[in-house]
């Protein structure tokens, strides 16, 4: 197979699995699963940031009135935004010479690529979870958001800082114990307005385990859909128990999801670039690009438990 018919092929595969890629890696954790199942995934094309409105009071101009009364028209507040920076993620899928040597034929190519595809998605989707569930500073800063900065009551992000604007605070509760059930009925409580509240609680496994061992054999109730896409699940006041290896030891999150959102640039999401063989190697080389990075829009509706045991 000449060169130039092989890197075709191998780049028109790779473009045409991206979908599929894409949709293996974000039902793979907890996270991003739920994220997906609730259409919290968005696209947009451009901007020097990820710019999210933010409503962090009510309009001020509304009252009750009678007959003549003048009616207020003070100017709208409690409107801002929250600004966040584009992050960037590679993952490379790469074939040496050898292995071009052993699959020859458009067939056998084929089927080695998916088999590299494949053997990615585990690295992508766990590299991705690594990510959100971490505070964003790995790897020098350059990791995307994620939800042990997210969900804080002191650190800024969003370019707002949560020590002086206190309506961009989550509830934290930190202090040391085990696991017990007014804990997470304070935290579900606090960070509740009627019907907006928590639909997803993520903790470690060993909290996880705790939890069931402090419910009723009758009261183990799951989420069946969940449960379908091979989540082990629990439900606690209708929201979503699930478990994740990556969350910080002791620590449970109380997420109200509708205000998580994982944005990514429409130009480049799971993007393949073509393959390319190096001057000094035996081998081809393709990279999955990914811009985006996690938002947050109310930090108020989030909420943790930390130095929490069993």
């Amino acid at each position: 197979m000449a060169n130039a018919n092989y890197d075709t092929l191998l780049s028109t595969t790779l473009a045409n699995y991206r979908r599929e890629l894409e949709d293996n890696v974000f039902t793979a954790r907890p996270l991003t699963a739920w994220l997906t199942k609730r259409g919290n995934i968005r696209m947009v094309n451009g901007g020097a940031k990820i710019v999210q409105p933010l409503m962090y009071a009510q309009n001020q101009a509304a009252n009750s009135y009678s007959g003549y009364d003048t009616i207020a028209t003070t100017a709208s507040a409690g409107i801002s935004a929250a600004e966040y920076p584009w992050k960037q993620y590679a993952a490379t899928i790469s074939i040496s010479g050898l292995e071009e040597a052993q699959n020859n034929g458009e067939s056998a190519v084929i089927d080695l690529l998916e088999a590299k595809i494949m053997q990615g998605e585990e690295t992508i989707a766990e590299g991705f979870d690594v990510m959100f569930l971490g505070d964003g500073t790995g790897n020098s800063g350059k990791h995307w958001n994620g939800l042990a900065t997210m969900v804080d009551a002191t650190s800024t992000i969003g370019n707002i800082n949560s020590t002086t604007e206190t309506w961009w605070r989550s509830y934290v509760d930190s202090t040391a114990g085990v696991l017990t059930i007014g804990d997470m009925t304070k935290a579900y409580n606090t960070v509740s307005r009627g019907n907006d509240h928590p639909d997803l609680i993520l903790t470690t496994q060993t909290l996880f385990e705790k939890y069931e061992s402090l419910l009723q054999p009758q009261m183990r109730y799951t989420d069946t859909e969940t449960g379908d896409g091979g989540f082990q699940n629990l439900l606690f006041k209708g929201a979503v128990m699930m478990f994740d290896a990556n969350v910080t030891s002791g620590v449970m999150y109380f997420l109200n999801s509708k205000y998580l959102k994982l944005v990514g640039h429409s130009d480049k999401w799971f993007d393949p670039t073509p393959f390319v063989k190096p001057a000094n190697q035996d081998a081809r080389f393709a990279q999955i690009l990914c811009y985006g990075n996690l938002t947050i829009s109310n930090r108020a509706r989030q909420g943790k438990l930390t130095a929490r045991t069993a």
